[in-house]
């Protein structure tokens, strides 16, 4: 996250030549930021960077060798580094086994954590076959141990080859679903160090960067926002009654999925409410003329803060879902580079991976993620090299409402996975000097309902293996 990876990923491959040519996997958002960065540190000619695109529109000014994915013409891999994402590997499957590449290079790794996905069991025999093999994350699990099972096992079959075996020992105490828990964690961190893993910290590597600030900033929501969610609260707590008086386990699965489906609506909901408060916040932001970038989840909340934007006439740039992947780069260059843009609306997941922004010096979090490894990547789109400020981060919480439940289990997240990836405890830890005091906040689910209940009744590594 910002250490310089790709350039040492790109260091080692130059170290063996002999085995070229080179495949890159990496998300749709970053193949020609990784074509540039070959095209910089490699001396070899731009047209020998071959890059799948499944659009072709947007700049080129590198001048590499653009294949369209949606050609119905035979594809020819034939670049001395051939760059394609995720979500192309399944299509070009045969041709890629195909192929005789024996360096391969996995970048933003933790997008093979989910073994049901078409992109992983596709990307595996993959690695599986090359002779060299680097996987880059800065958070190569995002929020437990199984996320890792099926990098280690495309790194080291031998040591890695049961995953119920794995997830027996490392992945016990998870509710939803089986081996969603964490457990030994001690043990998995001194054997994936000792197998497959070189971890870098940003103390470690970047001593002089400068530091980075938390702080919670709790917003006031009215009667009118906060009554959805004090009624799916309530709902909540009814089907958790329900679920302690179970007759059968058909019924407490039942429940159990009917209570997942109605957090998932709280979360909604929240975001639905807090948006008129995140807007007066922004008006702060606009008035102190600084750059900065605000990260939501939710559509709305995205629309929302981008509209208040633009009808303030604010310079912006927005980054979601939707957007072009061969136009995210010339988003980013504009808002590095051009001071009359000021503000960058990005999503949580689209935004938040692989862009240097360190034009800012301000992250706004307008909502939470359930998972901490994606709070953490965005928050270093702005934390990483090239930073000479020090690094504010805000993030805007409401409570009574979801956050004080996420806030909470990321918390809890990110200690398995700091124990687990650098054999210690990791937190979001935060400023004492709150903007805005706080009323004690509660711990646990069941605490907030009670809560609610008394209250008016208004109607979610790099290694190199030869």
């Amino acid at each position: 996250m910002g250490l310089g990876k790709t350039l040492q990923a790109i260091a080692v491959v130059s170290c063996v030549r002999e085995s070229w040519p080179v495949l890159v996997l990496a998300p749709s958002a970053l193949r020609l930021h990784w074509a540039s960065m070959i095209q910089q540190w490699m001396n070899i000619p731009s047209s020998e960077i071959l890059v799948v695109l499944s659009q072709c529109s947007g700049s080129n000014k590198g001048g590499f060798k653009i294949v369209p994915s949606n050609t119905k013409k035979s594809i020819h891999l034939d670049g001395v580094f051939n760059i394609v994402s995720y979500d192309t590997v399944p299509k070009l499957q045969d041709l890629l086994m195909a192929s005789t590449f024996k360096v391969v290079i996995a970048d933003e790794s933790h997008f093979l954590k989910n073994a049901q996905a078409k992109r992983t069991s596709a990307s595996l025999p993959l690695l599986q076959k090359a002779q060299y093999v680097i996987l880059l994350s800065g958070t190569p699990a995002l929020s437990r141990p199984i996320e890792l099972f099926k990098q280690l096992e495309a790194l080291h079959p031998t040591v890695y080859k049961n995953v119920h075996e794995y997830g027996n020992r490392y992945c016990k105490g998870g509710i939803f679903g089986v081996y969603q828990g964490a457990s030994n964690h001690e043990e998995l961190h001194s054997l994936i160090k000792a197998t497959v893993m070189i971890r870098r910290l940003k103390k470690d590597v970047l001593s002089e960067l400068p530091q980075k600030r938390r702080q919670q900033v709790f917003l006031n929501l009215g009667e009118k926002e906060m009554r959805q969610v004090n009624a799916l609260f309530r709902e909540l707590e009814v089907i958790k009654g329900k679920g302690k008086s179970a007759q059968s386990e058909e019924e407490a699965n039942s429940l159990k999925f009917a209570e997942k489906s109605l957090i998932s609506k709280i979360y909604t909901a929240s975001a639905e409410a807090k948006i008129p408060a995140v807007l007066d916040y922004l008006g702060t932001m606009v008035e102190a003329n600084c750059k900065f970038l605000i990260f939501a989840h939710h559509q709305s909340m995205i629309d929302s803060i981008h509209e208040y934007l633009l009808k303030k006439k604010v310079g912006c740039i927005r980054i979601d879902g939707s957007t072009p992947s061969a136009l995210r780069q010339d988003l980013v260059t504009d808002f590095q580079e051009k001071e009359i843009i000021k503000a960058a609306v990005l999503s949580i997941r689209a935004g938040g991976v692989g862009l240097t922004l360190t034009a800012a010096s301000t992250v706004i979090f307008a909502e939470l993620s359930w998972t901490p490894g994606d709070l953490i990547q965005a928050e270093d789109r702005v934390h990483r090299i090239g930073q000479v400020s020090s690094v504010n981060v805000c993030y805007l919480l409401a409570n009574d409402t979801v956050d004080d439940i996420i806030w909470d289990v990321v918390q809890s997240k990110l200690d398995n996975l700091g124990q687990m990836l650098d054999g210690q405890e990791k937190s979001l830890e935060v400023s004492t000097n709150q903007s805005h005091s706080s009323p004690s906040k509660q711990k646990t689910l069941d605490s907030f309902i009670k809560r609610c209940n008394n209250s008016p009744q208004d109607p979610s590594k790099k290694h190199c293996r030869d």
